[in-house]
């Protein structure tokens, strides 16, 4: 049983920065794939990134957020991180992390594992 918990989200205005973390308890981290998932109010859960168990493989990224947001993984720490730069107001939502075994998936319901999520908000 793999436990996440989402930290970093906040109030940024359009052009900036934020940096979410996800932490990872229970499990062996690097069995599995991680990926974030991006949810607003009466919408499905959104694919934004995902990474396979071994960051030296090729993430994958949605593309209203390529080029603008990597995702990484430090499987020593049992952390995955997703870098987001060029904050637009339609990135606004609650962001969560999710992890299932070994390769990457653009589908919500192929993880099994989820975090709480994190609210981030870009002001225009």
């Amino acid at each position: 049983q793999v436990q996440l918990v989402e930290s970093g989200g906040g109030l940024v205005q359009a052009g900036g920065s934020l940096r979410l973390s996800c932490a990872a308890s229970g499990g062996t981290f690097s069995n599995y794939a991680l990926g974030w998932f991006r949810q607003t109010p009466g919408k499905e859960r959104e694919f934004v990134a995902a990474v396979t168990w071994n960051s030296g493989l090729a993430a994958d990224y949605a593309d209203s957020v390529k080029g603008r947001f990597s995702i990484s993984r430090d499987n020593a720490k049992n952390m995955v991180y997703l870098q987001m730069n060029t904050l637009k107001p339609e990135d606004t939502a609650v962001y969560y992390c999710a992890a299932r075994y070994y390769s990457t998936s653009r589908l919500s319901n192929a993880y099994a594992y989820w975090g709480q999520g994190t609210q981030v908000t870009v002001s225009s």
